[in-house]
């Protein structure tokens, strides 16, 4: 389990990758957001460059959860519409398995716990990077 001080936003794509050229006799696993995802996206060109052993699962709600709470956390009180807009990523619908095959990853959609389960069975398993996005229900 690796992390950063402080929990970056989007630390988990380049975390994986570092530790994929680290212990490259090591399969990776990497849990992501989806809105975090999107600060550090670009390392996926780097798992499939150099054929690391990262499985990536992005964990989509189509929301920047994280962000919501904090506003939260600040006590700013109710938020208005136009600012619970910012934090929806639902228009567009962002396609991550569109984005990894583009970035030479392989990708798979999960839409039910059963899915992820059968399709997290062979990620880890299978040589070079990996990324399936799993679908949430929003927060």
């Amino acid at each position: 389990m690796l992390g950063l001080t402080g929990l970056a936003i989007g630390q988990g794509i380049p975390v994986a990758t570092g530790a994929a050229i680290a212990c490259p006799e090591r399969p990776v696993v990497c849990l992501q957001a989806d809105g975090s995802a999107l600060y550090t996206i670009s390392g996926l060109c780097a798992q499939a460059r150099e054929r690391l052993d990262v499985a990536a699962v992005i964990l989509n709600n189509r929301s920047y959860a994280i962000l919501r709470a904090e506003l939260d956390r600040v006590g700013s009180g109710q938020a208005g519409p136009a600012a619970i807009a910012l934090f929806e990523l639902s228009q567009p619908d962002i396609d991550f398995t569109a984005v990894a095959t583009g970035m030479g990853v392989p990708a798979t959609r999960a839409g039910s716990t059963t899915e992820l389960a059968e399709q997290f069975s062979t990620a880890p398993a299978t040589p070079g990077p990996h990324l399936i996005e799993a679908i949430l229900q929003p927060a």
